[in-house]
């Protein structure tokens, strides 16, 4: 439930994008009362797919705060990502900015984990999972090298897209193919991990 809450944002893009693209008449009247004249038609659905994800990133927010009055930071990271590239392309009516959102987000947490363990000799992914799991040292150690390059990847092959493929194909890759290559590393690093929680608990 909890994969499914944190993905809204991108699934309402997703399916804001589509019903816009298939309604482009109605789109694009609706964009240009939101967001003034000087739109083109084509333009329409990323700009209404953006309005719709920054509502759902805020609505997040104000969920999350009503029953916990506590947000967790990565949460306050992607509403303020979101927040900063989605405002530039409504208001430069520029679908670059919303492009690159993606790949800042996945950049900021793979370098966090980099920099927090070379610089400060700290292990955030030690400190978020230790208390669920335990490991030895050197598997934790990899297990935070391993998020560092995959968040690394993700934000490259989402310039991949956003530059080598048409927009729709982007829009397609960053629900099925961001969600699709979470849900095979997240795998993968379960059956790898759970060697060794079998070595620890023999």
């Amino acid at each position: 439930m909890k994969f499914l809450f944190d993905l809204m944002p991108v699934l309402l893009f997703f399916g804001a994008y589509k019903l816009a693209g298939k309604n482009e008449q109605t789109a694009f009247e609706l964009a240009s009362g939101w967001l003034g004249q000087g739109i083109q038609a084509a333009q329409a659905p990323i700009l209404i797919a953006t309005c719709v994800a920054m509502a759902a990133s805020f609505g997040q927010i104000a969920w999350v705060w009503s029953r916990h009055r506590k947000v967790e930071t990565t949460l306050w990271i992607s509403f303020a990502v979101i927040v900063l590239f989605g405002g530039a392309t409504l208001l430069f009516h520029d679908p670059t900015f919303f492009k690159w959102k993606p790949t800042v987000l996945y950049w900021l947490f793979g370098g966090s984990l980099a920099v927090t363990a070379l610089a400060f000799d700290r292990n955030l992914m030690r400190t978020m999972l230790e208390s669920q799991i335990r490991l030895p040292d050197p598997v934790w150690t990899r297990l935070n090298i391993a998020w560092a390059g995959f968040f690394l990847l993700m934000g490259c092959l989402n310039l991949v897209f956003a530059y080598g493929f048409s927009e729709e194909a982007w829009v397609n890759f960053k629900l099925f193919g961001g969600m699709g290559l979470m849900l095979v590393f997240v795998l993968l690093q379960g059956l790898y991990l759970s060697r060794h929680l079998e070595e620890e608990a023999g």
